[in-house]
């Protein structure tokens, strides 16, 4: 039987990973910036112009957005370590996207590196 880590080394042996030295400019490049992680982690602190698409959701959510439909689109997917994103970059490719990029270390390794991250404005009640 496989284990979760099994399907995760699998999923990176098929996939195209960005290593955070380049990340900036591959997400530059990129058309589409998609976390993957689950909506109170994306509501906790995000990168910066990041789409939500929960892994549990990713195949619905670009099936049903016209403006995803272009299999020819530039995708980053991160989640928080990158095993998430490594199968949703898996499950991108099968669904026929041609350039779709994970991110190696995921949010948890930009966060680390002092990278810039956008969390929620919290009400003044001054």
């Amino acid at each position: 039987m496989k284990t979760a880590h099994d399907l995760v080394a699998a999923a990176k042996s098929r996939i195209q990973e960005v290593v955070l030295d380049d990340a900036e400019q591959a997400i530059r490049d990129a058309d589409v910036l998609v976390d993957v992680r689950e909506a109170d982690e994306f509501a906790a602190g995000h990168l910066p112009g990041a789409i939500h698409a929960s892994r549990g959701m990713l195949e619905f959510r670009f099936s049903s957005a016209p403006e995803l439909n272009s299999r020819d689109l530039k995708i980053v997917v991160y989640c928080k370590t990158g095993g998430r994103a490594a199968l949703a970059a898996c499950a991108l490719a099968d669904m026929g996207y041609l350039k779709v990029k994970s991110l190696a270390g995921g949010f948890d390794a930009w966060a680390a590196a002092g990278k810039p991250v956008m969390k929620p404005a919290l009400p003044s009640f001054d």
